[in-house]
């Protein structure tokens, strides 16, 4: 009897864990990075980018990530992020191999949009 309860328990967890309805970890340490002045870069593509991108987001496509931040100081801090976290995690292994010291994947748009929701209801600590 105690196993179903279990097996029911993990799976109603399991469940609304694929729904999105949680915030990530990653992208609520995004968004603080981001009002504390970081660098905000969506990596997506230009038509991506054009069906909507967050606020005050650059777009610097991961093909252009080697030229894109040539102008970048190396410790700025930077968050990157794409449609599922993939892309901006490539960017961000790419930016830390040349010797960038604060970049953070954010994860995907529809993360980061669910994370900024989250992060503006909580009242200032």
């Amino acid at each position: 009897m105690q196993q179903n309860w279990l097996k029911a328990i993990v799976a109603l967890f399991t469940a609304w864990m694929s729904t999105g309805a949680h915030a990530s970890e990653r992208a609520a340490i995004a968004w603080q990075m981001i009002r504390e002045g970081a660098l905000l870069v969506d990596v997506r593509t230009v038509e991506e980018y054009a069906q909507g991108h967050l606020d005050n987001a650059l777009n610097w496509p991961l093909s252009e990530v080697e030229t894109a931040f040539q102008s970048i100081a190396k410790d700025r801090p930077i968050v990157v992020y794409c449609r599922s976290g993939n892309r901006s995690g490539m960017a961000q292994k790419y930016l830390i191999g040349q010797g960038y010291t604060q970049v953070h994947n954010g994860g995907g748009y529809d993360e980061m949009q669910r994370a900024v929701r989250l992060v503006d209801a909580k009242p200032d600590q």
